[in-house]
């Protein structure tokens, strides 16, 4: 099991429709999470802690949901 970081970065308009099926495929391995105002630019950030085994998996299937915004992960700590 690994606590992985996540960044995403993604536009503020739709962003409703993108958090719910972001939502399904992390329920229940958030520890914790933020979400940041939107920039001038429209582009709003959210930064969550996830409880994951496999990190690379879950990062392919967030990359499909998420197309027109920008993920980068980091690994915290590994257990």
């Amino acid at each position: 099991m690994q606590i992985v970081e996540l960044d995403i970065k993604l536009p503020y308009e739709g962003r409703g429709k993108i958090l719910g099926r972001l939502y399904e495929k992390v329920r229940g391995k958030i520890r914790d999470i933020h979400f940041f105002p939107p920039t001038l630019e429209g582009i709003s950030e959210i930064r969550m802690e996830i409880v994951e085994d496999d990190a690379p998996k879950l990062l392919s299937e967030l990359k499909r949901i998420i197309k027109n915004g920008k993920i980068t992960f980091k690994v915290l700590s590994e257990a």
